[in-house]
């Protein structure tokens, strides 16, 4: 934070934005292939840094675990109005070095990838829910589930 007035306007520099995705564990049916991020990473024995390989792992203890990933996307500058602001607190920079535990951090490609598809499918659950709750009620609900500013 660089600075900040009376009315709580914040100015916030170097600032990073964090997305969080999970990738299901695979079935037993399905192959476990290396995501483009890690694929240029011979394996190696699981670890707990943030070069963990959990989902690329033969072991079947570990492969059956979903990936925990995230990612890191720099921001910069940013001019908070004072409106906005719900919550300010103080973090500790030595655990904000650190991997969130459970996660580990993956390409940036990778985890919008991951977040598109889970974003595609959630809506298309949230249609179908739609459609079958207007033949029970006798109408569709209008613009239900989504946010219109």
């Amino acid at each position: 934070m660089r600075s900040w007035d009376q009315f709580a306007n914040l100015v916030l520099t170097n600032t990073r934005e964090r997305y969080f995705v999970s990738v299901p564990a695979p079935s037993n049916s399905d192959t476990v292939t290396a995501p483009t991020a890690l694929s240029s990473n011979p394996p190696k024995a699981l670890t707990s840094s943030t070069e963990d390989t959990a989902g690329l792992s033969s072991d079947t203890s570990t492969s059956s675990r979903p990936r925990n990933l995230y990612c890191d996307i720099p921001r910069g500058t940013y001019l908070v109005r004072g409106e906005n602001v719900l919550l300010l607190g103080e973090v500790d920079l030595d655990k904000d070095d650190d991997p969130p535990p459970g996660y580990e951090e993956g390409d940036i490609e990778e985890v919008f990838r991951i977040k598109r598809a889970a974003e595609s499918e959630r809506k298309r659950r949230d249609k179908m829910r739609g459609r079958m709750m207007g033949k029970l009620l006798g109408g569709e609900a209008e613009n239900s589930g989504e946010v219109l500013f």
